[in-house]
C-alpha cells in the first residue's frame, strides 16, 4: 500500500503512474497503451452531463444556531437557512452542503464525535444586527484559530471601535469581512493597511483601496504583453476620509491635511422667520396678501 502525507500527494503519484502506464507496451504490440486509447476514444460513450457525487446524501434540518448535525457532528451553514432542510453530501474528507444545486457551505470532515466546524462568514448578517455578540462568539474564536481572522482584521477592529464606538466599530469590521465573499484576501489586507495608513476606519475606504490593489496587481502581472514604458511607477493619491479625520484626535496629523478651522454651522440667520411666524399665526394672512 502506498504511504502518502495527504490525499493530494497520493493523487499526484497516481497521475504519474498513469502517465508511465500510457507509455507501456503490452507484450510485443507496436503501439503503446496510450496510443491504442487515442484510437478507441472516438468510439467511447460520452461522460454523464451531471458530475458524479461520491458522497452519502443526507437531508438534515438547520437548527436555531444555524447548524446541521451530520453523524453526531455539527457543521455551520449560512443563517438564512435556519429551519430549512438542506441536502448534504458526506464525503471521505469533506462535507458539502447544497441548497438545490448551489453549494452554500463546505467543511473539512470532523472525525471526532460531538465535534463542531464553525465558519464566521455564516453568521455575519446576524452579528451585524447584534454586534455585541461578536467578541465572545464561538465563530470568532474558530476564525482566530484557523487564521481566517488575521492581525490586520484585529488592527482594523481596534481602530474602528476607538473612533466609532463598540457597536458601530464592530459593524464596520463586519462590512470588511463581507468583502471576502467577492474579493481576494490579499487585496483586502492591502486595503486595510492603506485605510489605516491614512487614519480611515471605514469599510468603504477598505473596499476602494482593495480594488485599487487588485487592479494594480493585475496590471503589474501582465508584463509579457505590455510596453516596457507602461510599468513606470505612478504616484496614486490615497483615499482620505475627512469625516473619520475630524472624529479622531485633532492633534493627530492625518495624511498631511491642514487643521479644520472652519466655524461650526449656524442657523441664526433663519431666526427672523420665527418672528414672522409669530406675527402671522397659521390660518391668518397679512394685509398684503388680502389685497
Amino acid at each position: 500500500m502506498p504511504v502518502a502525507g495527504s490525499l493530494d500527494e497520493l493523487n499526484d503519484r497516481i497521475r504519474a503512474w498513469e502517465a508511465q502506464d500510457d507509455a507501456r507496451r503490452i507484450n510485443d504490440r507496436i503501439r503503446t497503451i496510450g496510443q491504442d486509447f487515442e484510437i478507441e476514444r472516438p468510439f467511447l460513450a460520452p461522460l454523464p452531463a451531471e458530475e458524479f457525487d461520491p458522497g452519502l446524501v443526507l437531508n438534515p434540518r438547520v437548527d436555531r444556531s444555524s447548524m446541521i448535525t451530520v453523524r453526531m457532528v455539527k457543521y455551520s451553514v449560512p443563517a438564512r437557512f435556519i429551519g430549512r432542510r438542506l441536502r448534504v453530501s458526506l464525503r471521505a474528507s469533506e462535507v458539502v452542503v447544497f441548497d438545490g444545486r448551489t453549494v452554500v457551505a463546505r467543511h473539512q470532515r470532523v472525525a471526532a464525535r460531538s465535534g463542531q466546524s464553525v465558519q464566521l462568514d455564516h453568521y455575519l448578517e446576524v452579528l451585524k444586527n447584534k454586534p455585541g455578540a461578536l467578541p465572545g462568539s464561538t465563530a470568532l474564536a474558530r476564525a482566530r484559530e484557523s487564521g481566517a481572522f488575521t492581525s490586520a482584521h484585529e488592527a482594523f477592529w481596534a481602530a474602528s471601535r476607538r473612533v466609532n464606538g463598540d457597536a458601530d466599530g464592530t459593524r464596520e469590521l463586519i462590512d470588511v469581512l463581507l468583502l471576502h465573499r467577492s474579493m481576494n484576501a490579499t487585496d483586502i489586507h492591502a486595503g486595510i493597511s492603506a485605510a489605516l495608513g491614512v487614519g480611515a476606519v471605514s469599510a468603504d475606504v477598505v473596499a476602494v483601496e482593495a480594488r485599487r490593489h487588485a487592479t494594480t496587481s493585475s496590471v503589474g502581472g501582465a508584463s509579457s504583453d505590455r510596453h516596457p514604458g507602461a510599468h513606470v511607477e505612478e504616484k496614486v493619491q490615497r483615499v482620505v476620509s475627512l469625516t473619520q479625520r475630524r472624529l479622531m484626535d485633532p492633534a493627530a496629523v492625518i495624511a498631511g491635511l491642514p487643521p479644520d478651522i472652519r466655524p461650526l454651522p449656524s442657523v441664526n440667520a433663519y431666526d427672523e422667520l420665527l418672528a414672522k411666524r409669530s406675527e402671522y399665526p397659521a390660518g391668518t394672512a397679512s394685509k398684503e396678501n388680502i389685497s
